[in-house]
């Protein structure tokens, strides 16, 4: 199966979870990491889902699935390990064109869940388009010991500086902060060296080559119209130490 790999911003949005049991619950936990508003139906809750409903976390009605029920819904999750439930779930979505995962059941799965690994801002999923979730969390698993806890701290600093050269209206390159991000920047933020970890990006993060070549040659033409200021006028030519001797480059508009 071609699958289209997606993040999707679900902050505030409605979506609905099918089931009360230990799968639904995971799927629950999910939603709220992602800041989502979420609705169960189901007639009973884990201890772990009664408990979100009682800190109204999130919504419950209590009875099992009706047609009818992704009315204004985002996302729909069935998780009820029922087959039948997840078809009709499905066939109302498709109708609706609400996005329905069902838990298991790849047949009735407009998209998959990947296997996910978080560090603070950084996210890494692996999915295996429901072939094989086992094999997908086994990969993750591997990553896992790849991306230490560091890299949240290590995303959080590359974040600031990002926004703080956006706001200095400076653009760095995709070869410009892969340079940046090598050397010693890892170990000095697995010192908890933030502040020279951020002193370092920035100084490998200055304008392109493009943009210092434009500065080069624009302050190149700012030199030759002094230089032919100084022969124009008496006695320039001694105190600008013989610039006045120099020929300047021909005219032209500057760019930078």
């Amino acid at each position: 199966m071609a699958a289209y790999p997606l993040v999707v911003d679900l902050a505030r949005r409605a979506c609905l979870v099918i089931g009360g049991g230990v799968v639904a619950e995971r799927k629950v936990e999910g939603l709220l990491a992602a800041d989502a508003s979420v609705t169960v139906v189901s007639p009973t809750l884990t201890p772990a889902l009664a408990t979100l409903v009682r800190d109204a976390r999130i919504r419950h009605v209590r009875r099992r699935y009706r047609r009818g029920d992704l009315a204004g819904f985002t996302l729909a999750f069935a998780a009820t390990g029922d087959r039948r439930v997840a078809a009709a779930v499905a066939r109302e979505g498709r109708r609706r064109g609400v996005w329905v995962n069902a838990a298991d059941d790849p047949a009735h799965c407009d998209f998959f869940l990947p296997s996910v690994l978080r560090r603070g801002p950084l996210l890494v999923a692996v999915a295996t388009g429901g072939a094989s979730p086992a094999l997908a969390r086994a990969v993750r698993e591997e990553i896992e010991q790849l991306l230490t806890p560091d890299y949240a701290a290590l995303a959080e600093i590359v974040a600031g500086v990002r926004r703080e050269l956006r706001a200095r209206g400076r653009r760095a390159d995709a070869e410009s902060w892969a340079r940046a991000l090598g050397g010693d920047l890892r170990w000095l933020v697995g010192e908890g060296r933030r502040d020279e970890a951020r002193t370092w990006l920035l100084e490998r993060l200055g304008p392109s080559p493009r943009i210092e070549a434009r500065r080069g040659f624009a302050g190149a033409l700012r030199a030759s119209r002094v230089s032919r200021s100084a022969t124009a006028l008496p006695g320039c030519s001694e105190r600008w130490g013989g610039m006045g001797d120099h020929v300047g480059a021909p005219h032209v508009g500057e760019s930078a």
